[in-house]
C-alpha cells in the first residue's frame, strides 16, 4: 500500500465510475498498471464491492430512525439468531452490536411513521427484547459512505 493506492482508493469512493483513463491521469500512471493496481486492491480486500448509491428521498424511504435494542439474553445462539433475523428485514440498513448499555444500534429506513410501525412490529414479533428506543431523524446533517484514509497515508 503507497501513495498512489491511497489516492486510488479516495477517488474511487468519491466516484467509482471514474474512467480507467481518468484515474490514471489523476495517480500519474499509465492505464495498464492503474488497472493492475485496482485488482490488487480488490484481491486484497481494501474494495470489497462496487455499488450505486440511491438517494433514499427520491424512492420514498422519508423517515430514519436510530434504534437501540437491548436483549434479554446475551449467549452465543441468541447473539447469531438476532443477526440472522435483522439480516432478513431489508429496512435496517446498519446494525451494530455495541459495548454499554445498548445491545444493538440499528439504522432503519421506512416510508413514513405508519410503515416504521409495521417495521416494529414485525421486529418485536420476531425476537425477545427487554428495551428498545427509537429516536427519529428530523435533518440529516452529513452522510457518507468514504471511509476516512488519515491513518493509511502515514505508512511509508
Amino acid at each position: 500500500m503507497d501513495a498512489i493506492d491511497i489516492k486510488l482508493l479516495k477517488l474511487l469512493q468519491n466516484n467509482a465510475e471514474l474512467t480507467i483513463q481518468e484515474l490514471s491521469a489523476e495517480v500519474h500512471l499509465s492505464t495498464t498498471p492503474c488497472w493492475k493496481r485496482i485488482n490488487q486492491l480488490k484481491d486484497n480486500g481494501y474494495i470489497s464491492k462496487t455499488v450505486a448509491l440511491v438517494d433514499r428521498k427520491r424512492v420514498g424511504s422519508n423517515v430514519t430512525a436510530m434504534v437501540a435494542v437491548t436483549v434479554t439474553n446475551h449467549n452465543q445462539e441468541r447473539i447469531s439468531l438476532f443477526a440472522e433475523i435483522i439480516k432478513e428485514i431489508p429496512e435496517v440498513i446498519e446494525c451494530y452490536r455495541m459495548s454499554g448499555e445498548t445491545d444493538y444500534l440499528l439504522k432503519v429506513v421506512v416510508k413514513d411513521i405508519e410503515s416504521y410501525d409495521n417495521f416494529y412490529k414485525n421486529l418485536i414479533e420476531k425476537v425477545q427484547f427487554l428495551k428498545v428506543t427509537s429516536n427519529f431523524a428530523i435533518e440529516e446533517i452529513k452522510s457518507t459512505t468514504e471511509i476516512p484514509l488519515t491513518a493509511m497515508e502515514k505508512i511509508p
